[in-house]
């Protein structure tokens, strides 16, 4: 609990009800519930921070199970090709404090926190992680030459995201070319940003 938080739930008058989330939905470590419900998604937010304090939330997907949960205190994904600004693994190299955000908006409209420490690996450091040769071979079967590098994340704190304000939302095919630097399939200049002032200049 952050001394922010207690603040304000002594302020608000929060305190007991903050304590019995505490004391029944908060976990210090992923559990075999937790566990499944990752290997099922093809998608999470992050949230990284610099040593300033300037935040940064993203965006990542891949296919189901793309992040990979190593032990009940360990997961791990990968980094595909992106813009090359690398404003997480940044943030990451001077901050290692991360938060994961996984939204199953399609079956269960439910929501899981994760928040710990994260270090950035090449691929050729995946060895000494010590994985099953099963797992090796699975994420070379399924990722290919696709990851640049990876994120490992050791877990500090994991606990569920209420489903009362989460839509339901359908599913529908999208070829995806993961890696791609097709700037028509990256969605462009969308938001007309080379056309806008520069911001030094307004």
């Amino acid at each position: 609990m952050s001394r922010g938080e207690r603040l304000l739930q002594d302020l608000y008058g929060t305190t007991k009800r903050a304590s019995s989330f505490y004391d029944n939905q908060m976990l210090h470590y992923l559990n075999e519930r937790m566990i499944e419900f990752i290997a099922r998604q093809d998608m999470v937010y992050i949230s990284t921070a610099d040593t300033g304090g300037n935040c940064d939330a993203s965006f990542r997907a891949g296919s189901p199970g793309f992040i990979r949960v190593l032990d009940e205190k360990t997961l791990m994904y990968p980094e595909y090709m992106g813009n090359g600004v690398m404003a997480s693994l940044g943030n990451i190299l001077e901050n290692p404090h991360i938060g994961l955000l996984f939204i199953d908006f399609f079956e269960d409209q439910i929501g899981l926190h994760v928040n710990g420490k994260a270090s950035i690996m090449e691929n050729g450091e995946l060895s000494t992680l010590n994985l099953t040769e099963k797992m090796m071979n699975e994420i070379l079967e399924s990722e290919g030459n696709r990851p640049k590098r990876w994120v490992l994340i050791k877990v500090d704190e994991a606990y569920i995201h209420c489903s009362k304000h989460i839509p339901k939302l359908q599913r529908l095919d999208k070829e995806i070319e993961w890696g791609t630097d097709d700037e028509k399939q990256k969605g462009g200049d969308y938001f007309k940003a080379k056309q806008s002032p520069n911001h030094k200049n307004v």
